[in-house]
Protein backbone atom coordinates (compact mmCIF):
# COMPACT_ATOMS: atom_id res chain seq x y z
CA UNK A 1 0.00 0.00 0.00
CA UNK A 2 1.08 3.73 -0.71
CA UNK A 3 1.17 5.99 1.86
CA UNK A 4 2.83 9.28 0.44
CA UNK A 5 -0.80 10.47 -0.42
CA UNK A 6 -0.97 11.06 3.71
CA UNK A 7 0.80 13.49 5.68
CA UNK A 8 0.98 12.89 9.18
CA UNK A 9 1.10 15.45 12.08
CA UNK A 10 2.70 14.78 15.11
CA UNK A 11 0.56 15.96 18.17
CA UNK A 12 3.84 15.26 20.63
CA UNK A 13 6.96 16.36 21.32
CA UNK A 14 10.36 14.92 22.80
CA UNK A 15 12.01 11.37 22.04
CA UNK A 16 8.68 9.84 20.94
CA UNK A 17 8.14 12.76 18.38
CA UNK A 18 11.45 12.07 16.94
CA UNK A 19 10.37 8.29 16.82
CA UNK A 20 7.10 8.69 15.14
CA UNK A 21 8.72 11.38 12.66
CA UNK A 22 10.76 8.31 11.63
CA UNK A 23 8.55 5.75 11.19
CA UNK A 24 6.54 7.75 8.90
CA UNK A 25 9.83 9.01 6.80
CA UNK A 26 10.68 4.90 6.55
CA UNK A 27 6.67 4.57 4.64
CA UNK A 28 7.10 7.51 2.81
CA UNK A 29 5.00 9.55 4.64
CA UNK A 30 5.67 13.70 4.92
CA UNK A 31 4.97 14.82 8.73
CA UNK A 32 4.38 18.04 10.55
CA UNK A 33 6.31 18.82 13.69
CA UNK A 34 4.28 21.04 16.29
CA UNK A 35 6.30 22.57 19.15
CA UNK A 36 5.48 25.48 22.00
CA UNK A 37 7.92 27.93 21.87
CA UNK A 38 10.24 26.28 24.29
CA UNK A 39 10.77 23.57 21.28
CA UNK A 40 11.33 25.69 19.07
CA UNK A 41 14.83 24.26 17.93
CA UNK A 42 14.28 20.55 19.24
CA UNK A 43 14.96 17.70 17.59
CA UNK A 44 11.72 16.86 15.86
CA UNK A 45 11.36 20.49 14.65
CA UNK A 46 14.58 19.84 12.44
CA UNK A 47 13.91 15.99 11.45
CA UNK A 48 9.72 16.72 10.62
CA UNK A 49 9.31 17.91 6.79
CA UNK A 50 7.11 20.57 8.02
CA UNK A 51 7.22 22.97 11.42
CA UNK A 52 4.69 24.95 13.02
CA UNK A 53 4.90 26.71 16.81
CA UNK A 54 1.76 26.16 18.02
CA UNK A 55 1.61 28.34 21.24
CA UNK A 56 2.98 28.93 24.15
CA UNK A 57 5.79 26.59 26.49
CA UNK A 58 3.21 25.72 29.12
CA UNK A 59 1.80 22.17 27.66
CA UNK A 60 -1.97 23.39 28.16
CA UNK A 61 -0.95 26.54 25.81
CA UNK A 62 0.25 24.31 22.77
CA UNK A 63 0.45 20.52 23.38
CA UNK A 64 -2.70 20.01 25.57
CA UNK A 65 -4.59 22.61 23.31
CA UNK A 66 -7.03 20.08 21.58
CA UNK A 67 -8.60 23.12 19.18
CA UNK A 68 -5.49 24.39 18.27
CA UNK A 69 -3.88 21.06 17.41
CA UNK A 70 -6.92 19.98 15.21
CA UNK A 71 -6.84 23.56 13.80
CA UNK A 72 -3.16 23.31 12.64
CA UNK A 73 -3.43 20.19 11.54
CA UNK A 74 -6.71 21.06 9.34
CA UNK A 75 -4.96 24.56 8.06
CA UNK A 76 -1.27 22.70 6.78
CA UNK A 77 -3.34 19.60 4.88
CA UNK A 78 -2.52 16.71 7.64
CA UNK A 79 -4.66 13.40 6.65
CA UNK A 80 -3.83 12.13 10.06
CA UNK A 81 -2.51 12.84 13.46
CA UNK A 82 -0.61 10.56 15.73
CA UNK A 83 -0.66 11.83 19.52
CA UNK A 84 2.51 9.43 20.47
CA UNK A 85 2.58 8.91 24.16
CA UNK A 86 0.79 11.72 27.66
CA UNK A 87 -0.67 15.03 26.30
CA UNK A 88 -4.10 13.97 23.97
CA UNK A 89 -3.18 10.61 23.83
CA UNK A 90 -5.77 8.75 25.56
CA UNK A 91 -8.50 11.85 25.18
CA UNK A 92 -11.54 10.38 23.46
CA UNK A 93 -12.55 13.42 22.72
CA UNK A 94 -9.93 14.89 21.21
CA UNK A 95 -9.88 11.19 19.30
CA UNK A 96 -13.96 12.07 18.58
CA UNK A 97 -12.74 15.88 17.24
CA UNK A 98 -9.89 14.40 14.55
CA UNK A 99 -12.25 11.74 12.80
CA UNK A 100 -15.54 14.59 12.91
CA UNK A 101 -12.83 16.94 11.10
CA UNK A 102 -11.92 14.48 8.20
CA UNK A 103 -9.07 13.19 9.82
CA UNK A 104 -7.15 9.84 10.67
CA UNK A 105 -6.60 9.57 14.11
CA UNK A 106 -3.56 6.92 14.95
CA UNK A 107 -4.95 5.06 17.25
CA UNK A 108 -8.40 2.90 18.69
CA UNK A 109 -11.63 4.74 18.57
CA UNK A 110 -12.71 7.49 20.79
CA UNK A 111 -15.05 4.50 22.63
CA UNK A 112 -12.66 2.25 23.04
CA UNK A 113 -10.47 4.94 24.66
CA UNK A 114 -12.98 5.65 26.77
CA UNK A 115 -13.89 1.93 27.43
CA UNK A 116 -10.47 1.64 28.59
CA UNK A 117 -9.54 4.56 29.63
CA UNK A 118 -11.93 4.42 32.85
CA UNK A 119 -10.25 2.02 34.93
CA UNK A 120 -13.22 0.96 36.82
CA UNK A 121 -15.01 0.16 33.39
CA UNK A 122 -11.77 -1.34 32.30
CA UNK A 123 -12.31 -4.07 35.06
CA UNK A 124 -15.77 -4.65 34.49
CA UNK A 125 -15.08 -5.25 30.63
CA UNK A 126 -12.31 -7.44 31.56
CA UNK A 127 -13.84 -9.38 33.90
CA UNK A 128 -16.98 -9.85 30.93
CA UNK A 129 -14.20 -11.78 29.02
CA UNK A 130 -13.28 -13.66 31.41
CA UNK A 131 -9.95 -12.31 32.75
CA UNK A 132 -8.91 -12.62 36.22
CA UNK A 133 -8.45 -8.94 37.95
CA UNK A 134 -7.57 -7.59 41.24
CA UNK A 135 -10.31 -8.40 43.86
CA UNK A 136 -12.09 -5.36 44.38
CA UNK A 137 -15.05 -3.11 44.67
CA UNK A 138 -17.50 -3.69 41.94
CA UNK A 139 -17.27 -0.36 39.95
CA UNK A 140 -16.58 3.30 41.57
CA UNK A 141 -16.69 4.51 45.33
CA UNK A 142 -19.81 7.01 45.49
CA UNK A 143 -19.24 7.42 49.38
CA UNK A 144 -17.06 6.53 52.57
CA UNK A 145 -19.57 4.44 53.60
CA UNK A 146 -19.55 2.15 50.17
CA UNK A 147 -15.92 2.25 50.40
CA UNK A 148 -15.91 0.93 53.89
CA UNK A 149 -18.34 -1.59 52.55
CA UNK A 150 -16.41 -3.08 50.12
CA UNK A 151 -13.40 -3.18 52.38
CA UNK A 152 -14.71 -5.71 54.44
CA UNK A 153 -14.67 -7.88 51.63
CA UNK A 154 -11.41 -6.88 49.93
CA UNK A 155 -9.52 -6.94 53.02
CA UNK A 156 -6.58 -4.58 54.42
CA UNK A 157 -4.38 -3.33 52.77
CA UNK A 158 -5.98 -1.82 49.92
CA UNK A 159 -5.26 0.38 46.74
CA UNK A 160 -7.50 3.69 46.05
CA UNK A 161 -7.01 4.23 42.35
CA UNK A 162 -8.27 6.49 40.26
CA UNK A 163 -10.72 5.89 37.52
CA UNK A 164 -9.11 8.08 35.18
CA UNK A 165 -5.27 8.10 36.58
CA UNK A 166 -2.41 6.86 34.81
CA UNK A 167 1.37 6.64 34.87
CA UNK A 168 1.39 5.61 38.71
CA UNK A 169 -0.56 8.73 39.43
CA UNK A 170 -3.75 9.24 41.34
CA UNK A 171 -3.03 5.65 43.37
CA UNK A 172 -2.96 5.63 47.40
CA UNK A 173 -2.61 2.85 49.75
CA UNK A 174 -4.83 2.22 53.25
CA UNK A 175 -4.12 -0.20 56.17
CA UNK A 176 -6.66 -0.18 57.93
CA UNK A 177 -10.07 1.40 58.42
CA UNK A 178 -8.87 4.60 59.64
CA UNK A 179 -6.40 5.34 56.73
CA UNK A 180 -9.62 4.37 53.91
CA UNK A 181 -11.49 7.12 56.04
CA UNK A 182 -8.57 9.86 55.24
CA UNK A 183 -6.89 8.57 52.23
CA UNK A 184 -9.62 8.81 49.96
CA UNK A 185 -10.72 11.98 50.34
CA UNK A 186 -7.20 12.98 49.54
CA UNK A 187 -7.27 10.59 46.48
CA UNK A 188 -10.34 12.15 45.36
CA UNK A 189 -9.23 15.87 45.15
CA UNK A 190 -6.02 14.47 43.45
CA UNK A 191 -7.36 12.77 41.42
CA UNK A 192 -10.20 15.18 40.46
CA UNK A 193 -7.04 17.97 40.50
CA UNK A 194 -4.82 15.33 37.97
CA UNK A 195 -7.56 14.13 35.80
CA UNK A 196 -10.67 16.10 36.05
CA UNK A 197 -12.59 13.60 37.83
CA UNK A 198 -12.98 12.53 41.71
CA UNK A 199 -13.72 8.82 41.04
CA UNK A 200 -12.04 6.12 42.59
CA UNK A 201 -12.25 2.46 43.31
CA UNK A 202 -10.85 0.19 45.68
CA UNK A 203 -8.21 -2.91 45.01
CA UNK A 204 -6.64 -5.51 46.68
CA UNK A 205 -3.06 -4.74 47.86
CA UNK A 206 -1.19 -7.13 46.52
CA UNK A 207 2.42 -7.00 48.42
CA UNK A 208 5.45 -8.49 46.34
CA UNK A 209 3.15 -8.00 43.23
CA UNK A 210 5.58 -7.59 39.79
CA UNK A 211 4.28 -5.33 36.83
CA UNK A 212 4.13 -7.31 33.77
CA UNK A 213 2.30 -5.68 30.82
CA UNK A 214 1.55 -7.11 27.07
CA UNK A 215 2.22 -5.61 24.52
CA UNK A 216 -0.82 -5.59 21.50
CA UNK A 217 -1.64 -5.01 18.03
CA UNK A 218 -4.99 -4.92 16.52
CA UNK A 219 -6.50 -3.97 13.12
CA UNK A 220 -9.95 -3.49 14.32
CA UNK A 221 -10.63 -7.34 12.81
CA UNK A 222 -7.88 -9.62 14.62
CA UNK A 223 -5.65 -8.76 17.45
CA UNK A 224 -2.19 -10.52 18.34
CA UNK A 225 0.61 -10.16 21.14
CA UNK A 226 4.18 -9.03 20.95
CA UNK A 227 4.81 -10.68 24.09
CA UNK A 228 5.02 -9.57 27.62
CA UNK A 229 7.39 -6.37 29.58
CA UNK A 230 8.34 -6.33 32.94
CA UNK A 231 8.16 -3.07 34.17
CA UNK A 232 8.86 -3.72 38.14
CA UNK A 233 11.31 -1.68 39.21
CA UNK A 234 9.45 1.89 39.56
CA UNK A 235 10.01 4.95 41.64
CA UNK A 236 6.96 6.34 42.92
CA UNK A 237 5.16 3.93 40.87
CA UNK A 238 6.69 5.47 37.66
CA UNK A 239 9.04 3.32 35.58
CA UNK A 240 12.72 3.47 35.36
CA UNK A 241 14.06 0.03 34.22
CA UNK A 242 11.95 -2.73 31.89
CA UNK A 243 13.33 -5.72 30.29
CA UNK A 244 11.73 -8.13 28.20
CA UNK A 245 10.85 -10.91 28.48
CA UNK A 246 10.13 -10.88 32.18
CA UNK A 247 12.60 -13.27 34.26
CA UNK A 248 9.70 -14.08 36.48
CA UNK A 249 7.64 -15.89 34.18
CA UNK A 250 7.60 -19.78 33.20
CA UNK A 251 6.77 -20.35 29.61
CA UNK A 252 3.50 -22.24 30.50
CA UNK A 253 2.37 -19.03 32.33
CA UNK A 254 4.02 -16.70 29.73
CA UNK A 255 1.58 -18.54 27.39
CA UNK A 256 -1.17 -18.20 29.29
CA UNK A 257 -0.91 -14.99 30.31
CA UNK A 258 -0.32 -13.13 26.54
CA UNK A 259 -3.37 -15.09 25.05
CA UNK A 260 -5.08 -13.96 27.93
CA UNK A 261 -4.27 -10.11 26.90
CA UNK A 262 -4.76 -11.47 23.50
CA UNK A 263 -8.43 -12.64 23.79
CA UNK A 264 -9.22 -9.02 26.20
CA UNK A 265 -7.81 -7.35 22.79
CA UNK A 266 -10.39 -9.27 20.42
CA UNK A 267 -12.94 -9.02 22.27
CA UNK A 268 -12.82 -5.50 22.18
CA UNK A 269 -11.97 -5.15 18.56
CA UNK A 270 -8.81 -3.05 18.85
CA UNK A 271 -7.28 -1.19 16.48
CA UNK A 272 -4.13 0.24 16.91
CA UNK A 273 -0.92 -0.66 19.18
CA UNK A 274 -2.22 -0.72 22.99
CA UNK A 275 -0.71 -2.83 26.58
CA UNK A 276 -2.88 -4.37 29.09
CA UNK A 277 -1.14 -4.24 32.59
CA UNK A 278 -0.94 -7.33 35.02
CA UNK A 279 0.25 -8.14 38.74
CA UNK A 280 1.61 -11.20 38.63
CA UNK A 281 1.62 -12.70 42.04
CA UNK A 282 5.19 -14.77 41.60
CA UNK A 283 4.55 -16.76 45.28
CA UNK A 284 1.03 -18.36 44.04
CA UNK A 285 1.78 -17.76 40.10
CA UNK A 286 -1.26 -15.60 39.65
CA UNK A 287 -2.03 -12.35 36.67
CA UNK A 288 -4.36 -10.08 37.40
CA UNK A 289 -5.30 -7.43 34.67
CA UNK A 290 -5.11 -4.14 36.49
CA UNK A 291 -5.30 -1.40 33.41
CA UNK A 292 -4.84 -0.77 29.62
CA UNK A 293 -3.32 1.65 28.10
CA UNK A 294 -4.94 2.63 24.63
CA UNK A 295 -1.41 4.45 23.28
CA UNK A 296 2.11 3.62 22.45
CA UNK A 297 3.58 3.41 25.36
CA UNK A 298 7.57 4.45 26.39
CA UNK A 299 8.86 1.18 26.84
CA UNK A 300 7.87 -0.33 23.50
CA UNK A 301 11.29 -0.51 22.41
CA UNK A 302 12.13 -3.56 24.28
CA UNK A 303 9.39 -5.57 22.72
CA UNK A 304 10.43 -4.48 19.27
CA UNK A 305 14.04 -5.85 20.16
CA UNK A 306 13.02 -8.97 20.84
CA UNK A 307 10.41 -9.79 18.65
CA UNK A 308 11.78 -7.60 15.21
CA UNK A 309 7.81 -5.92 15.17
CA UNK A 310 8.41 -1.90 14.38
CA UNK A 311 5.17 -1.62 16.02
CA UNK A 312 4.85 2.52 15.69
CA UNK A 313 5.08 1.61 11.72
CA UNK A 314 2.75 -0.93 12.33
CA UNK A 315 -0.06 1.41 14.47
CA UNK A 316 0.42 4.14 11.08
CA UNK A 317 -0.15 1.44 8.83
CA UNK A 318 -3.14 0.11 10.40
CA UNK A 319 -4.38 3.46 10.72
CA UNK A 320 -4.14 4.52 7.11
CA UNK A 321 -6.22 0.89 6.47
CA UNK A 322 -3.59 -1.55 6.04
CA UNK A 323 -4.64 -4.72 7.56
CA UNK A 324 -2.23 -6.49 10.16
CA UNK A 325 -0.58 -9.24 8.00
CA UNK A 326 1.40 -10.16 10.97
CA UNK A 327 0.35 -13.79 12.17
CA UNK A 328 0.37 -14.79 16.03
CA UNK A 329 2.27 -17.79 15.14
CA UNK A 330 5.15 -15.37 13.33
CA UNK A 331 6.11 -13.63 16.96
CA UNK A 332 8.23 -15.43 18.57
CA UNK A 333 11.35 -14.10 21.24
CA UNK A 334 15.09 -13.65 20.27
CA UNK A 335 17.15 -12.95 23.24
CA UNK A 336 16.56 -10.70 25.89
CA UNK A 337 16.39 -6.81 25.65
CA UNK A 338 16.55 -3.52 27.83
CA UNK A 339 15.90 -0.47 28.74
CA UNK A 340 17.22 2.03 30.87
CA UNK A 341 14.89 5.30 31.43
CA UNK A 342 17.65 8.34 31.08
CA UNK A 343 16.13 11.48 32.57
CA UNK A 344 17.14 15.34 33.88
CA UNK A 345 17.11 14.17 37.53
CA UNK A 346 19.65 14.11 40.27
CA UNK A 347 18.99 11.02 41.93
CA UNK A 348 21.63 11.97 44.80
CA UNK A 349 19.46 14.56 45.88
CA UNK A 350 16.12 13.32 45.37
CA UNK A 351 16.06 12.73 41.41
CA UNK A 352 15.74 16.93 41.64
CA UNK A 353 14.95 18.11 38.08
CA UNK A 354 18.04 19.38 36.18
CA UNK A 355 16.97 21.06 32.95
CA UNK A 356 19.80 23.16 31.52
CA UNK A 357 22.36 22.99 28.25
CA UNK A 358 23.83 19.57 27.27
CA UNK A 359 27.63 20.36 27.16
CA UNK A 360 28.92 17.68 25.99
CA UNK A 361 27.46 14.43 24.77
CA UNK A 362 28.19 10.90 23.85
CA UNK A 363 26.43 8.21 22.96
CA UNK A 364 27.70 4.37 22.51
CA UNK A 365 27.62 2.97 19.10
CA UNK A 366 27.41 -0.88 19.12
CA UNK A 367 25.59 -3.78 17.61
CA UNK A 368 22.69 -4.63 19.50
CA UNK A 369 22.39 -0.91 21.38
CA UNK A 370 19.54 1.43 20.63
CA UNK A 371 19.35 4.91 21.64
CA UNK A 372 15.43 6.95 21.72
CA UNK A 373 16.39 10.60 22.29
CA UNK A 374 15.71 13.69 21.21
CA UNK A 375 18.93 15.72 22.59
CA UNK A 376 22.13 16.68 21.30
CA UNK A 377 24.69 17.71 22.55
CA UNK A 378 24.23 21.68 22.79
CA UNK A 379 20.68 21.11 23.62
CA UNK A 380 19.04 23.15 26.55
CA UNK A 381 16.54 21.17 27.86
CA UNK A 382 13.41 23.51 28.73
CA UNK A 383 11.85 23.07 32.41
CA UNK A 384 8.36 22.58 31.26
CA UNK A 385 7.94 19.17 30.43
CA UNK A 386 8.71 15.61 31.88
CA UNK A 387 12.50 14.72 32.61
CA UNK A 388 13.06 12.13 30.19
CA UNK A 389 15.76 12.94 27.79
CA UNK A 390 16.31 9.32 26.53
CA UNK A 391 16.13 5.71 26.39
CA UNK A 392 19.26 3.35 25.71
CA UNK A 393 18.23 0.03 24.96
CA UNK A 394 20.56 -3.05 24.82
CA UNK A 395 19.68 -6.39 23.01
CA UNK A 396 21.59 -9.52 23.44
CA UNK A 397 21.12 -13.15 23.27
CA UNK A 398 20.56 -14.10 26.97
CA UNK A 399 19.85 -12.07 29.65
CA UNK A 400 23.27 -12.42 31.41
CA UNK A 401 24.67 -10.80 27.84
CA UNK A 402 22.18 -8.20 27.88
CA UNK A 403 22.84 -7.07 31.49
CA UNK A 404 26.89 -7.06 30.20
CA UNK A 405 26.33 -4.91 27.00
CA UNK A 406 24.02 -2.34 29.12
CA UNK A 407 26.89 -2.10 31.75
CA UNK A 408 29.48 -1.69 29.04
CA UNK A 409 26.77 0.91 27.15
CA UNK A 410 26.58 3.23 29.91
CA UNK A 411 29.88 3.40 30.75
CA UNK A 412 30.60 4.32 27.18
CA UNK A 413 27.73 7.54 27.67
CA UNK A 414 28.48 10.52 29.04
CA UNK A 415 26.33 13.17 29.39
CA UNK A 416 27.75 16.79 30.38
CA UNK A 417 26.63 19.56 31.68
CA UNK A 418 23.46 18.30 33.52
CA UNK A 419 22.42 15.73 36.02
CA UNK A 420 20.71 12.30 35.08
CA UNK A 421 19.81 9.00 36.25
CA UNK A 422 22.80 7.50 34.16
CA UNK A 423 24.24 6.41 37.77
CA UNK A 424 21.78 5.04 39.14
CA UNK A 425 21.60 2.71 35.71
CA UNK A 426 25.10 1.90 36.83
CA UNK A 427 24.54 0.83 40.31
CA UNK A 428 21.15 -1.02 39.40
CA UNK A 429 23.00 -3.04 36.58
CA UNK A 430 25.56 -4.19 39.47
CA UNK A 431 23.14 -4.87 42.04
CA UNK A 432 22.65 -9.41 43.07
CA UNK A 433 18.79 -9.17 42.96
CA UNK A 434 18.43 -7.15 39.82
CA UNK A 435 20.70 -9.38 38.18
CA UNK A 436 18.84 -12.08 39.19
CA UNK A 437 15.78 -10.95 38.34
CA UNK A 438 14.74 -11.07 42.28
CA UNK A 439 12.45 -8.33 42.86
CA UNK A 440 8.75 -6.54 42.65
CA UNK A 441 7.45 -3.44 42.74
CA UNK A 442 8.13 -2.32 46.31
CA UNK A 443 12.25 -3.18 45.52
CA UNK A 444 13.08 0.03 43.95
CA UNK A 445 12.11 2.59 47.09
CA UNK A 446 13.65 0.28 49.79
CA UNK A 447 16.93 0.28 47.05
CA UNK A 448 17.22 3.58 46.86
CA UNK A 449 17.01 4.46 50.63
CA UNK A 450 20.17 2.08 51.57
CA UNK A 451 21.94 3.40 48.44
CA UNK A 452 21.59 6.86 48.39
CA UNK A 453 24.72 7.20 50.17
CA UNK A 454 26.28 4.96 47.10
CA UNK A 455 24.43 7.07 44.50
CA UNK A 456 25.96 10.32 46.27
CA UNK A 457 29.38 9.24 46.06
CA UNK A 458 28.83 8.30 42.71
CA UNK A 459 28.02 11.63 41.47
CA UNK A 460 31.19 13.29 43.44
CA UNK A 461 33.53 10.65 41.58
CA UNK A 462 31.43 11.99 38.54
CA UNK A 463 32.56 15.15 39.21
CA UNK A 464 35.68 14.54 40.07
CA UNK A 465 36.18 12.92 36.63
CA UNK A 466 34.54 15.33 34.82
CA UNK A 467 36.75 18.05 36.67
Amino acid sequence: MQFSQHKLLIANRGEIAVRIINAAQQLGIPTIAICSEADRLSLPSLLADEVEVIGASRADQSYLNADLVIETAKRLGATAIHPGYGFLSENANFAEAVEQAGMIFVGPDAATIRQMGDKACARTTAQAAGVPVVPGSDGEIDSIEEALTAAQTIGYPLLIKASAGGGGRGIRIAHNKEELVKEITIAQSEAKAAFGSGAVYLERFIKSARHIEVQILGDGKQAIHLYERECSLQRRRQKVFEEAPSPALSDAIREQLCATAAKLANTLNYKGAGTLEFLFDAETEEFFFIEMNTRIQVEHPVSEMITGVNIVEWMIKIALGEPLTLCQDEINIHGCAIEMRINAEDPSKGFFPSPGRISALHWPVNEGVRIDTHVFDGYTIPPYYDSLIAKLIVHDVSRELAFERALKSLKQTRIEGIKTTLPLHRLLLQDPAVQSGDFDTETLEVWLKEHSHRLADKEKAHASTAD
